[in-house]
């Protein structure tokens, strides 16, 4: 195990932004243009949560860290009805950040004077910021540039194009088109990829905190949300990771962006674990901020069925992949498994070759698997919108194929589910749910000896760009660290080509004094 990367640590962080769901989630703003005095516009104020709900819902908490899945699972399903009896913010891997904090937090992001916020408001965020204890005083004195705005003045900015910034329903900011002809830097794309920026930085932050590591030592990082930052001459040319790394402080740091719709975190973290396991780099982050199109996504459902609108947060993840230190947990990068071309879009195929496939080349039972990381989408949310639990259905389906290859039988299946699978908590985010929630966790339960072994599975439509029918997917297998030697003994290569020599020459002597 000496050369295989290690998993450092991880970080989750949620932005609440319940004005942000009104204005800019995408379901929100096409009802507008094809139903603008519609039933559901009307009703979907009523149905926003305070920042105090989100900050007491349970999945929330479990994201950042709060909550253990089995402290999840033992509160009755549904979720959103039983409020925790939690009020801390803070988590042990993030932060849940209010929505004026978060507006000041892209301005802080924001380097071509994009965003605008009016004085007095931004006056309350940078005293709210100042006194958050993260950010730098370079980085808080950024909002004393808003002392000439007022709701006129971005009211006229969003009359010109921009996009308005709201808390409960009033304009407190606006963010200004990049060009004047470009699509691709319209106000709308730069309030979505500020956004992104935004909610990496924080979870880039947090990193930082989890994990101890001088950002110095930060050598690489890869972005793998699902915008697209560029211009009308390169579409989605990036690069999100170095501008999230420029505010994060990591100065020694390079980076470039990976895409793969929902897949793409698990494509970027076996690219890292990659790098870091032939040298290239020693220690690589892995990140991604939110998505404000998937804001209120489902929010149709939600309101039809009386419940409140439960993706109201932008969520934002880091991970930490350095070179092997003994201590923490191992990526098997030799136990792999891939959605080919040629794989199919059957759920057998392609639970097949992200699962069973890699297993039987390792010589592995699903059942030598502790847990399953699959799409970790909630089902508080997803239930009510039709598409079922999703975790489960991804357990039910490896249960079964567990039952044909006969590592179980048929009635241990539903026990199967329960120990090998878990519920899910992380928020409909597309990349965010699929798989990596649990990188944290994973970690967590590897270090105080819960689990040994855990595999973590992500997947994508590719077909959502209109470039192919095909779906994707990724997995890998994440293990305890033994030692930095096979037998666990803590010697390193260098170690063990010194002991060999000194044998040799030892054994040689003897032959010689014979």
């Amino acid at each position: 195990m000496s050369d295989y990367a290690v998993l450092r640590g991880a970080s989750y962080t949620l932005a609440h932004t319940p004005d942000m769901v009104i204005h800019d989630g995408a379901t929100q703003v096409t009802e507008r243009v094809v139903n603008p005095d519609g039933d559901y516009l009307k009703e979907l104020p009523k149905h926003i949560r305070s920042f105090e709900d989100a900050v007491r819902y349970a999945p929330n908490q479990a994201y950042i860290g709060n909550l253990n899945n089995e402290e999840l699972k033992a509160i009755p399903f549904p979720w959103y009805d039983k409020p925790t009896d939690i009020t801390d913010r803070n988590g042990k891997y993030g932060e849940i950040m209010p929505q004026d904090e978060y507006y000041g937090l892209m301005q802080i992001c924001d380097t071509f004077d994009l965003v605008e916020l009016e004085a007095g408001f931004a006056a309350d965020v940078k005293a709210k910021l100042a006194a958050h204890g993260m950010f730098t005083d370079a980085q808080v004195a950024v909002l004393d540039k808003n002392e000439k705005f007022t709701q006129e003045s971005l009211a006229a900015v969003v009359e010109d194009g921009g996009c308005g910034l709201y808390m409960d329903g009033k304009l407190v900011g606006a963010i200004k088109k990049a060009h004047d002809v470009d699509v691709n830097l319209s106000a709308h794309v730069m309030l979505e990829n500020i956004s992104s920026k935004a909610t990496s930085v924080l979870s880039l932050l947090h990193l930082i905190r989890v994990t101890g590591i001088d950002p110095a030592e930060i050598d690489y990082v890869i972005d793998c949300a699902e915008e697209a930052c560029g211009d009308m001459n390169q579409r989605g040319g990036g690069n999100f990771a170095k501008a999230a790394a420029e505010i994060a402080g990591l100065t020694n740091a390079t980076g470039s962006d990976t895409r793969g719709f929902c897949a793409g975190p698990a494509h970027a973290l076996l690219n890292a674990a990659s790098l870091v396991k032939a040298g290239t780099f020693k220690n690589v982050v892995v990140t991604a901020g939110g998505c404000t199109a998937k804001l209120g996504m489902n929010g149709k459902s939600h309101v039809e069925k009386g419940l409140p609108i439960l993706e109201d947060c932008l969520a934002g993840f880091s991970v930490l992949i350095s070179e092997n230190n003994g201590t923490d947990p191992v990526f098997r990068t030799d136990i792999v498994g891939r959605h080919t071309v040629g794989t199919g879009s059957s759920p057998q195929a392609v639970i097949s070759s992200l699962v069973t496939d890699p297993l039987d080349r390792a010589g592995l039972k699903i059942t030598d698997v502790d847990k399953f990381a699959p799409e970790m989408q909630n089902p508080d949310i997803t239930k009510p919108a039709g598409a079922g639990d999703v975790p489960e259905a991804n357990y039910k389906m490896i249960g079964a194929l567990g039952v044909k290859r006969g590592d179980i039988e048929k009635k241990e299946l539903a026990s199967f589910i329960v120990e090998h699978g878990m519920k899910g908590w992380a928020p409909t985010q597309g990349h965010i749910p699929s798989g990596v929630p649990f990188m944290g966790p994973c970690r967590d339960m590897m270090m105080d000896g819960s689990i040994e072994r855990a595999m973590v599975i992500g997947k994508g439509s590719l077909f959502l760009g209109r470039m192919t029918n095909l779906f994707d997917g990724v997995s890998f297998v994440i293990e305890a660290n033994k030692g930095q030697g096979e037998g666990g003994s803590g010697v390193s290569e260098e170690e063990v080509k010194s002991l060999i020599a000194g044998a040799l020459k030892d054994f040689a002597a003897g032959l010689l004094a014979e």
